[in-house]
């Protein structure tokens, strides 16, 4: 599956977008620039060197990918979007947006829409299918394919068959996603990637994340 991730040069987007290629998916990063993005796939392909990876800007990463990922800071997100309308339309879009606001990015802050996600769909309108996930992910070990992820990914959107989709890329990536509901409900999500910020920095470590507990294994259900 070809997956474009805008704003893959970032440590999340690029941390998602090994965890992808080493999965066999082809990864195209975005980037405002594009020979920022040249040179993110580059650094890819070094710790991947059989992987299929390219770079470019984020328009043109838009245009190729079947899946786009949304990895922007808060405050790109929507010149970012409005810029790839046309390329995103009909397309899943993932958001992994969390909107944190500096300097104080571990309290939990809320847009006027509610969430990043619905402020994504809000600009995207019929365009794209937005659904949230990731945003709890810590990008410290992403890159660490030898360390478990020790984080469950909560999804949330409209579509089943998207969270589905979501939720087998958090698989191949190491990860369990779990269906958290609409996209009203990525409020709850978003917020959470603040109170774990707050969490590393006061015990010291880097890495904290949420786990889900009493699910039913999908293989015995």
């Amino acid at each position: 599956m070809k997956i474009a991730i805008l704003g893959g040069t970032g440590d999340e987007g690029f941390g998602l977008g090994y965890r992808w290629a080493a999965a066999g998916h082809e990864i195209i990063i975005g980037s405002r620039l594009a020979d920022k993005g040249e040179r993110a796939a580059a650094d890819l392909i070094e710790k991947l060197p059989d992987a299929a990876v390219t770079g470019t800007d984020n328009k043109t990463a838009a245009a190729r990918g079947e899946i786009v990922v949304l990895s922007v800071p808060y405050e790109a997100q929507e010149a970012t979007l409005v810029t790839v309308l046309e390329e995103i339309s009909g397309k899943l879009l993932i958001s992994v947006v969390a909107p944190l606001t500096r300097p104080k990015v571990s309290h939990v802050w809320q847009p006027e829409a509610g969430s990043a996600a619905q402020e994504a769909q809000a600009i995207c309108g019929d365009t794209a299918r937005v659904i949230a996930a990731f945003q709890t992910i810590a990008a410290k070990h992403l890159v660490d394919s030898d360390k478990p992820i020790d984080s469950d990914v909560l999804i949330c959107g409209a579509s089943k068959s998207d969270k589905l989709l979501a939720a087998s890329l958090a698989e191949q990536a190491g990860m369990r996603g779990i269906d958290a509901g609409p996209l009203q409900n990525a409020v709850v999500a978003e917020g959470l990637a603040a109170v774990l910020i707050g969490i590393n920095i006061r015990h010291k470590v880097k890495d904290a994340g949420f786990k889900i507990t009493g699910l039913v294994p999908r293989d015995t259900e």
